[in-house]
């Protein structure tokens, strides 16, 4: 928030600029403390991202990341998305992409519908009707790979929170896929 002020001789200063809060540190710095974990995780994430179109995974990264409040995995997968040539306006919808359908295909919907159903999971099962809209955009194996995308990226996720890696500091492409 930037506020400006107006001195008694009526010239105008400088806006003055609220201090940020500060930053949390990591939690653990789980990588190190289980390095075979983090590999098996690595490894997972090379399988999940095979034969998923590349905006696609990270448009489910995003909104899994989004639901979690993973703020590490959101700072990661916007800048990525953004550097592979995402435009802001889909990435900034993508909360409300129920309201926004008209800025993606309706194989992205269907995919964004089953990543809210994996990841939320509030009746304890993925919706026979969400399963079926994806399984009409997808053959099987594109499904099981749109699948283990969204549990990869729901393990990060928890692993992000739980530890809380800080955001802000990565480099588009730094991981990469």
């Amino acid at each position: 928030m930037t506020t400006t002020t107006t001195s008694t001789a009526g010239t105008t200063q400088a806006p003055a600029q609220a201090a940020l809060a500060s930053e949390h540190p990591p939690r653990l710095p789980f990588a190190e403390r289980h390095p075979a974990f983090y590999k098996a995780m690595i490894g997972l994430e090379i399988a999940a991202s095979k034969h998923v179109d590349p905006t696609l995974y990270e448009l489910v990264k995003i909104r899994a990341s989004q639901i979690n409040n993973c703020a590490f995995c959101l700072d990661m997968h916007t800048k990525d998305a953004l550097a592979a040539g995402e435009s802001v306006q889909r990435i900034v919808q993508l909360s409300a992409w129920r309201e926004s359908r008209h800025f993606y295909t309706e194989r992205e919907l269907a995919a964004l519908a089953l990543t809210e159903a994996v990841t939320v999971l509030t009746d304890g099962f993925v919706p026979d009707e969400v399963y079926a809209e994806a399984a009409r955009h997808f053959d099987e194996t594109e499904l099981s790979h749109v699948i283990g995308a969204i549990v990869t990226i729901n393990a990060w996720n928890r692993i992000a929170v739980t530890c809380r890696f800080t955001p802000g500091h990565y480099t588009p492409g730094a991981y990469k896929r």
